[in-house]
């Protein structure tokens, strides 16, 4: 197989790095600010958390269809994002690099796939030492070296997996719209009934876990640390690794987990079936089953972090204080009503949680084919495109 460098395959025959400049709240009228931060490790974007830019020189920057942005420093090294436009407008930020791929030379979309295989996973890790994450700059980057089989086969490759990648972008907005229905209702529902006569604290519908779960007994699925819960309410990824003690907290189906570190980046996950956390993160266990989405739409909600932020303590890694937490102030709603509210919650949260099992099949299905394709095992001779 032929190979050719990221440079060659590039119009210009080189990398351009980001614009250096301060994000902004995010505004209408300015374009939308690209960060490091903003990029998941699986090359998808973190929709909720995205900023502005306010440059004079900020146009420079607009990514165009076609460009592949990579992080070149911190933990974060050889993160990349390919941009198609449907995205909406972005800037890109000063600590990643662009690429702007020539569809003359590839089909510009294998690159982006490329660049979620364990080929280049291992290129990234190569520049590793130790505990130290290595920074790539955009003359390395330009010199790494891609397989390029024959152009055939670089369509065939994407015309397999793109769609499986829309797919799950599809399950991943809809899940996001049933998250904000379901966080609707609960506002509308008890939050914004200033009338509610039955006032009470989060104690009172909920404590932390204490029970424990063999490690042994868990696997990068069914295990949530703060490294692999995503910020902005986006979910989690599975875990890179087990933790090396005997026993963690222990988890069961209805409770909920919150990361406990830096709580203003809003790390929450309903627990599906039985897992395990850290202890840097918090199990919330509902004093009840029927409280469960309850529970989760409470800890949901802006104004609870908001609260939580409130009351952590330190400075350059702040926790939440466990005690302060369980004074957040709730409305303990009545049978009936708690009843009707879980007639509508349930149906939702068990079809974003069929939604998430979706993806992950088909997650695992697109990473098993990739390397066939690549290669070429999966022959397309035959093939009609």
């Amino acid at each position: 197989m032929l190979f050719a460098k990221l440079n060659d395959l590039s119009i210009g025959g080189k990398g351009a790095y980001g614009i250096a400049a301060s994000a902004v709240e995010r505004k209408a009228d300015l374009p939308t600010y690209l960060r490091i931060t903003d990029i998941f490790d699986d090359g998808t974007l973190n929709l909720s958390e995205l900023k502005s830019v306010d440059a004079p020189n900020s146009d420079k920057y607009i990514l165009k269809p076609n460009d592949i942005v990579f992080a070149r420093t911190g933990g974060s090294t050889g993160r990349n994002y390919f941009y198609d436009g449907s995205d909406g407008v972005f800037v890109y930020a000063g600590f990643l690099i662009k690429f702007s791929i020539d569809p003359e030379k590839v089909n510009p979309k294998y690159v982006k796939y490329y660049c979620r295989s364990k080929q280049y996973n291992d290129w990234v890790q190569s520049f590793n030492t130790g505990s130290t994450r290595g920074n790539i700059n955009a003359q390395t980057f330009g010199n790494m070296e891609i397989p390029l089989p024959e152009r055939k086969q670089q369509d065939y490759l994407v015309s397999i997996l793109e769609p499986i990648d829309e797919k799950i972008k599809n399950n991943k907005q809809v899940n996001d719209n049933l998250a904000d229905l379901l966080q609707t209702i609960y506002q509308e529902r008890f939050v914004n009934d200033i009338l509610a006569v039955n006032q009470g604290v989060l104690s009172d519908i909920c404590s932390y876990s204490r029970d424990k779960v063999a490690v042994s007994e868990l696997n990068i699925r069914t295990y949530f640390s703060t490294e692999n819960m995503l910020s902005g309410k986006a979910g989690s990824t599975e875990a890179t690794s087990l933790p090396t003690t005997s026993q963690t907290i222990a988890c069961h189906k209805g409770d909920t987990l919150i990361s406990n570190i830096r709580p203003y980046f809003k790390k929450i996950v309903y627990c599906e079936d039985k897992c395990g956390c850290s202890t840097d993160v918090l199990c919330f266990t509902p004093s009840q089953p029927r409280y469960s989405a309850y529970l989760f739409s409470t800890l949901y909600a802006d104004k609870f972090f908001a609260f939580m932020v409130a009351g952590s303590k330190g400075t350059k890694m702040p926790r939440g204080d466990k005690q302060q937490i369980m004074t957040y102030p709730v409305v303990l709603p009545s049978e009936e009503e708690l009843a009707g509210f879980n007639t509508i919650a349930s149906p939702l949260l068990e079809q974003i949680y069929s939604n998430r099992a979706e993806n992950k099949r088909l997650s695992i299905l697109r990473d098993t084919l990739l390397p066939k394709l690549m290669s070429g095992e999966i022959d397309v001779s035959a093939v009609q495109l």
